[in-house]
């Protein structure tokens, strides 16, 4: 019996002896690995997120925070950052918010990596680690954000072959390893609007990141307050691949080098939404990142740096047209809030709850 989830060696090893397995528990394994091994982010890494392009992304997520907690009655909370990185946008978060009198009772990180924690510990000293959502306090309101969070969480893949759907499985291929057609049928795994889809078509479900969405949606019933989710994604169901790799800000074979490059998918917006509604808390429409910024006020930020450092300016400028043009960051991610029944609706989400 293993100890833990199998190392990337392991599992090479596993499909080299004909043991297939699903896309979820490799996608698991790989990252499991990978986030635990390396500083990811940056030039020098494999990719760079949005607070590392710009303080003014964390700032306007403190701005948003501070907003929403004056006109809920500036209740005592806990600030929650799920898969923070470096911990900087919780650094510049933090101080946009204090500029507002808005200073929570307790900053708590969700982040298994040990590299990544050493790195948060040095911007958020006194911030407790955990390893998962279920061991957060419940002892007031939580702010919980999750940026680039929901995308790296193992999904399964469905294929429709001529004998109807079967899971994707990873197996190996000659030298190399692929995702192949199972034996099980599972028509009735995927959504009843996509099984006519055309044979060869593919389908993506993310349990796991539907039961963490789930858990933090009934914490925030129980206790009040609300969670932010920013990624890249769209709204479901939908047939389609989207599982990629990235290594050295270049995309890679997902299937090549297993722990050495970062797996993602694009999040499905509508199914997080369903997996929060059960607990009674309220969802917005989903915005699209660049129309959320500026809503938040990102160009009089702007605006004010580059007159506060104006050889800056330019620097300022392309760092604002990244997170929010059209062809950058700005309509590719998604941005969407949940919040507690009683919780004002939040700022920057056209219309009311959802």
């Amino acid at each position: 019996m293993r100890d833990g989830p199998p190392t990337p060696a392991q599992l090479i090893g596993d499909i080299a002896a004909a043991r297939a397995t699903t896309v979820a528990d490799f996608m698991a394994a790989a990252n499991s690995h990978y986030y635990a091994t390396r500083d990811p982010l940056g030039a020098a890494g494999d990719f760079t997120t949005a607070p590392e392009i710009s303080q003014m992304f964390g700032e306007m997520i403190g701005i948003w925070i501070a907003d929403l907690c004056a006109r809920a009655g500036n209740p005592a909370f806990r600030y929650v950052e799920l898969g923070p990185g470096r911990g900087t946008l919780a650094a510049d978060a933090l101080r946009t918010m204090a500029r507002f009198g808005c200073t929570p009772i307790g900053i708590h990180l969700v982040e298994t990596s040990p590299t990544l924690r050493a790195a948060q510990r040095t911007r958020l000293p006194t911030a407790a680690h955990h390893d998962d959502v279920d061991t957060l306090p419940d002892d007031a309101p939580l702010i919980i954000v999750a940026n680039e969070f929901f995308d790296a969480l193992p999904i399964h893949q469905y294929i429709r072959t001529a004998d109807g759907w079967r899971e994707h499985m990873v197996e190996r291929r000659g030298d190399k390893l692929a995702a192949m057609p199972g034996k099980t049928p599972a028509d009735d795994i995927v959504p009843a609007a996509l099984r006519t889809a055309a044979v060869g078509s593919i389908v993506e479900t993310a349990p796991a990141a539907a039961a963490i969405m789930q858990g933090c949606a009934f914490r925030l019933a129980r206790l009040g307050g609300a969670m932010l989710v920013i990624d890249y994604g769209h709204a479901g169901p939908v047939v389609g691949d989207t599982l990629q790799a990235v290594k050295a800000h270049r995309f890679a074979d997902p299937f090549a080098d297993p722990g050495e490059v970062d797996l993602t998918t694009h999040v499905d917006f509508t199914a997080l939404a369903d997996a929060a509604r059960p607990a009674g808390a309220a969802v917005t429409a989903v915005a699209i990142q660049g129309d959320w910024l500026q809503r938040l006020g990102i160009d009089a930020r702007l605006q004010s740096l580059a007159t506060a450092a104006p050889t800056r300016a330019a620097e300022l400028q392309g760092q604002r047209d990244r997170l929010v043009a059209a062809d950058a960051m700005g309509e590719l991610f998604k941005v969407m809030a949940i919040t507690a029944p009683g919780w004002p609706h939040p700022t920057g989400f056209t219309g009311g709850a959802a």
